[in-house]
């Protein structure tokens, strides 16, 4: 690889050094050339001989011209005789712009683990600087890091890409050695790369549009945690929870806030206690959630059963309760019991916490007459999802129930749930051909003399985040 004579020149900085002998002898030359000028044009001038003066000076200039473009022709970029210590560069950097390899192209690179780590460090100078000296010397790269001052300490929360062969106890082993505690680590995804900022805005715009995205929203907030909606009144009577104020509580792993509609929300994280900023971005959210008040989106889609029947697909909310307990009046006993497996006379009390979107999504099946003749329900159970369907007895027997099922498992996976579950009795046929009819493994428990269906949905996402997980304790 040849380079241009101005670049060798050149320091480290990029600026031409400069060399004040050249600088001499240049002006030496320019003195020089002056004073000859001079002294041909006078004799020019003043002697018999000008002329043939004028003629020899021509040519002795062109032939010094000739002569000092050969010599530099020969001599400006010849390698010099000498060894200079000069070595052939590394192999990267010899490599054009175009032929540099990238990063991803390193085999340990291709082979790099994401995880998500906590540690608390003391609140002093230099400790994280050796949090970080110890990560560099076992080739972890820091993506993004977030602080969380507490009064003890500075929690730490990184997001880490190390080599495959790494294990996470070797890296809290490490960490741990750096004067990091209480250290926390699991496997991260894809999705972690989202910085935290961009993540809380595009979690408070799903909330926005529906309300009964707000448990999904807090669970993707904060991790792998159990999340119960309790109501000011519960559906059977009795006392309802203790209340809690409007700037909620935090307690440790435990935090509750004050529900929209008046009831608590709890969520509950034993493995990893919240920081006062996890704490602050759910309540803004809850907040968020009960300024807007109810909201459903109102899509709705057109089918046409198998017997030439139109029907109408749309979610559903506390505003179609009415229509709802008008279908319950038309369902016999046996499909309200084999629904809500108690009496039948206390069907219609659930109706309006089914209906709610603080505690699932609801969808509505209407008629060509605008009467609701199916109801699917997909309810936030802490951290479990159930799935529920009624269908009128006159519009059983053709697809509904399946049609329900399964819009209902295509959004307990877009909420990001492994899993489904439905309780009902071994003698509701049509629910157990439903959950069959999915083409999902299905596992079945008996419990309490009822019939427990789940149905695994196998998020890759949830089952990586599920492996690998360590966490030590201060001594």
């Amino acid at each position: 690889m040849t380079r241009d004579m101005s670049q060798v020149t050149r320091a480290k900085n990029g600026r031409p050094v400069h060399h004040w002998r050249r600088d001499v002898i240049e002006l030496a030359a320019l003195f020089t050339a002056v004073a000859v000028a001079d002294t041909v044009a006078n004799l020019i001038g003043h002697g018999p001989d000008g002329a043939a003066l004028l003629v020899i000076s021509a040519v002795a200039l062109a032939a010094t011209a000739g002569f000092h473009t050969w010599w530099a022709r020969r001599h400006g970029h010849a390698p010099p005789t000498g060894d200079t210590s000069a070595r052939p560069l590394p192999e990267g950097e010899r490599a054009g712009p175009s032929d540099q390899p990238s990063r991803t192209a390193d085999p340990e690179a291709a082979e790099s683990t994401l995880w998500r780590m906590r540690t608390t460090v003391k609140d002093a100078p230099g400790s994280l600087a050796a949090l970080c000296t110890v990560l560099a010397e076992q080739r972890v790269d820091i993506l993004s890091l977030q602080t969380h001052p507490l009064a003890a300490g500075t929690v730490d929360e990184f997001l880490l890409r190390a080599p495959g062969p790494l294990e996470g106890s070797e890296i809290t082993r490490a960490v741990a050695g750096a004067g990091g505690t209480d250290t926390w680590i699991e496997r991260a995804d894809t999705h972690d790369l989202v910085d935290a900022p961009t993540r809380v805005l595009g979690l408070a715009t799903r909330t926005a549009l529906d309300a009964a995205e707000l448990p999904l929203a807090l669970r993707q907030l904060l991790g792998r945690c159990t999340i119960r909606s309790l109501p000011a009144v519960p559906v059977g009577g009795g006392r309802g929870p203790e209340g809690v104020p409007v700037e909620g509580v935090l307690e440790d792993t435990v935090m509750r806030l004050r529900a929209p509609e008046g009831g608590v929300i709890t969520v509950e994280r034993p493995y990893l206690p919240f920081t006062p900023t996890e704490f602050a971005r759910a309540r803004a959210l809850v907040e968020l959630d009960a300024r807007l008040g109810p909201r459903v989106p109102r899509s709705q889609d057109v089918l046409t059963l198998p017997e030439g029947h139109d029907i109408t697909v749309r979610r559903a909310d506390t505003g179609d309760l009415e229509a709802a307990v008008a279908m319950h009046e038309r369902c016999s006993a046996r499909t309200l019991s084999l629904r809500y497996h108690g009496p039948v006379g206390d069907a219609d009390r659930y109706l309006k916490h089914l209906l709610s979107p603080r505690f699932g999504q609801t969808l509505a099946v209407r008629a060509a007459s605008g009467r609701i003749v199916g109801l699917g329900h997909l309810l936030w159970d802490g951290d479990e999802t159930e799935v529920a369907l009624l269908v009128e007895d006159a519009w059983q027997r053709r697809g509904i129930g399946g049609e329900l099922l399964e819009r209902l498992v295509s959004l307990a996976a877009e909420a990001g749930c492994a899993s489904v579950y439905a309780v009902t009795q071994s003698s509701n046929t049509g629910m157990v051909a439903a959950m069959r009819g999915l083409g999902l493994p299905l596992d079945y428990q008996i419990e309490e003399g009822t019939l427990v269906i789940t149905a695994r949905i196998g998020s890759q996402a949830e089952s990586e985040r599920a492996v690998g997980v360590t966490r030590t304790e201060t001594p």
